[in-house]
C-alpha cells in the first residue's frame, strides 16, 4: 500500500523506530549538522537552509507537531550545554524565535521527522522519496529479500511454535473423541479459534499474507498469536472433553459452538488475546506491509524493541536457530515435559 509520510504518524514512527534504517539515512543522506554530545544536531536555521523553506516555516511546524518531535528528538538546550554547543560552532547562533539563553535543535531522527511532514519544501519531498527507498533495502537486506516469514527470526518462535503443535493435538484429538460431526469439524472449529484471536479465518488471513495453499498459516504467526491459540485450543479441548464426559454422550456442534462463544467472551483469555492482535496487526502492517482490517483498532507503531528482535543481531534465520545446540536442547526439555 502506498506510504504518505506526510499524513501517517504510525509509518512515521514505524520508520523513526528502525535505528537499522536510521543508521543507513544518516550514512546516505548526509545533511551535515554539528556533532555535539554523541550524536548530529542541526539548528532551525541549519534547517531553513536544508530544506529551502523560512523560519516561521519551521516554527510552524514546531508548534503544529511539537509532542512528535520532542518524542522523536527535538531538543532545548540551555546553560553550560548551550555554551559548549557555542563553543563548537564558533559561539555564534543565528536562529529563530529562540532567545539568547536557549536553543532549539533537532537531532537526525528529529531532523528526519520533520522532512517527513513538511510539504512545503520539495527537498523535504525528495528525502522523503530517499526514506523510503532506503528503508525497503534495509528491511531486505537485513531478513534475505523477503518478510513472508520474518515472524520466525524471534528467538523465542521455534519454543512457542512446538507448544502450540503440542496443544493444537490436545485440541483435535478433544474434536475425534468428543464431538458428533464429521470431518469437517476440523477446518470449521480451527476457523472458531482464529476468530476468536484475531477476528479472520483461515482463508482470510491467507489472502491478507498471500499466502499459497501450501504454505501453513501458523508458519507465519508471531510467538505472542502462537501462545493466545495454544491458550485456547488447550481450554476449548478441556472443556469439550469435561461436557462430553458429563453428558456421557458425543456433544452436538451447536454444544460446541457455545463453548466456543464462552471461551471468546473469557475474561482470562482477554489480556494475551489483545495483546496477540496488537503485535499482529501493528508488526503486520509495520513489517509486511499487510492491514488486518479486522484489527485495525488494535494497529500501534512497532516499537523499536521489535525491530531489534527481528532485525537485530540475536535475530536469525530459522536454518540457523535448528542448527543451534541450546535451542535443540530447549525442544528436549519441552518434549520431556
Amino acid at each position: 500500500m502506498d506510504k504518505d509520510l506526510t499524513s501517517s504518524p504510525l509509518e512515521r514512527q514505524n520508520i523513526l523506530n528502525n535505528r537499522y534504517a536510521l543508521e543507513k539515512l544518516q550514512e546516505h543522506l548526509g545533511l551535515g549538522g554539528t556533532f555535539y554530545d554523541g550524536e548530529w544536531l542541526f539548528t532551525k536555521h541549519q534547517l531553513v537552509e536544508i530544506f529551502g523553506v523560512s523560519g516561521s516555516t519551521i516554527e510552524k511546524y514546531l508548534a503544529s507537531h511539537n509532542a512528535e518531535l520532542s518524542a522523536n528528538g527535538y531538543i532545548v538546550l540551555r546553560g553550560s550545554k548551550l555554551r559548549a554547543f557555542k563553543a563548537l560552532i564558533g559561539g555564534t547562533v543565528i536562529d529563530y524565535g529562540t532567545k539568547t539563553s536557549i536553543l532549539g535543535v533537532f537531532n537526525f531522527r528529529a531532523m528526519l521527522n520533520l522532512a517527513m511532514v513538511l510539504v512545503e519544501s520539495d527537498r523535504a519531498r525528495v528525502i522523503r522519496s530517499r526514506i523510503l527507498d532506503i528503508v525497503l533495502d534495509v528491511m531486505a537486506e537485513r531478513v534475505g529479500g523477503h518478510t513472508k516469514y520474518i515472524n520466525q527470526r524471534d528467538c523465542d518462535y521455534l519454543p512457542a511454535a512446538y507448544q502450540e503443535f503440542n496443544y493444537r493435538k490436545e485440541f483435535t484429538n478433544a474434536l475425534g473423541d468428543y464431538v458428533e460431526m464429521g470431518k469437517a469439524k476440523y477446518g470449521i472449529y480451527t476457523n472458531k479459534v482464529y476468530q476468536i484471536v484475531f477476528r479472520e479465518k483461515a482463508q482470510e488471513y491467507r489472502q491478507i499474507l498471500k499466502l499459497s495453499n501450501r504454505e501453513n498459516p501458523r508458519d507465519t504467526m508471531y510467538t505472542e498469536v502462537l501462545k493466545a491459540i495454544a491458550s485456547v485450543e488447550n481450554g476449548l479441548a478441556a472443556e469439550i472433553k469435561a461436557a462430553a464426559e458429563r453428558l456421557n454422550r458425543k456433544l452436538r456442534p451447536p454444544e460446541v459452538d457455545n463453548i466456543c462463544d464462552e471461551a471468546d467472551n473469557n475474561p482470562f483469555l482477554k489480556p494475551i488475546i489483545e495483546d496477540a492482535r496488537i503485535k499482529m496487526a501493528s508488526r503486520d502492517l509495520g513489517f509486511r506491509d499487510a492491514l488486518h482490517h479486522q484489527l485495525e483498532a488494535y494497529i500501534q507503531s512497532v516499537p523499536e524493541s521489535d525491530f531489534e528482535r527481528f532485525l537485530g543481531e540475536a535475530s536469525r534465520s530459522l536454518e540457523e536457530q535448528l542448527s543451534d545446540p541450546e535451542i535443540l536442547a530447549v525442544f528436549k526439555r519441552l518434549k520431556d515435559r
